[in-house]
C-alpha cells in the first residue's frame, strides 16, 4: 500500500492552480479516494511503529494529517475544467486502477490513455523502459 496518492496530489493541484501546469501525466490514479481501500491502509499504518514511517515523505503524524485532508476528494465533477495536454498510463495488471484510468480518459478533454502491458500498478518499478518511452513520446511531441 502507498501511503500518499501522488496523482491525487496532482489532480488537486492542477485544478486549483490550472495556470502553474502546462502538461499532466497520471499514472495509476484513482478519480476519487477510494474510501474502503483507504480506511483500510489508515487502519494498518496505525498499528505500524513510528519508526517504519522513517524512509517516507512524511513522519506518521503527518501520513495521517494529509490522509485525513483527502479523504473526501473527488473529482468527478470537475474533470472537463482541464484544458491541460494530459496522458494517462496504467498498468494493464492495475484492477484497482484501470476503471479510473478510463473514467478520466474519458471526462478530461483530449486526454491520452495507454495501458502498459505485462505491469501492475508501480509502472516505474516494473516496466521503467515502457514508462520512458511512453514519457519520451508524449512530451517529444509538445516540443
Amino acid at each position: 500500500m502507498r501511503p500518499l496518492p501522488g496523482g491525487i496530489l496532482a489532480l488537486d493541484y492542477v485544478l486549483d492552480h490550472p495556470e502553474s501546469v502546462k502538461t499532466l501525466v497520471l499514472i495509476g490514479t484513482p478519480h476519487k479516494v477510494p474510501k474502503f481501500a483507504f480506511a483500510l491502509q489508515n487502519v494498518v499504518f496505525r498499528l505500524l511503529p513510528k519508526s517504519a514511517f522513517a524512509s517516507m515523505a512524511f513522519d506518521k503524524r503527518d501520513t495521517f494529517a494529509l490522509g485525513n485532508s483527502m479523504k473526501a476528494l473527488d473529482f468527478s465533477r470537475r474533470l472537463g475544467e482541464l484544458r491541460r495536454p494530459t496522458l494517462i498510463l496504467c498498468g494493464e495488471k492495475d484492477g484497482a486502477n484501470l476503471k479510473s484510468a478510463r473514467f478520466l480518459a474519458g471526462h478530461i478533454p483530449g486526454a491520452e490513455l495507454q495501458v502498459i502491458e505485462n505491469t501492475g500498478h508501480v509502472v516505474n518499478e516494473e516496466n521503467p523502459k515502457a514508462l520512458a518511452e511512453r514519457l519520451n513520446e508524449f512530451y517529444g511531441r509538445r516540443r
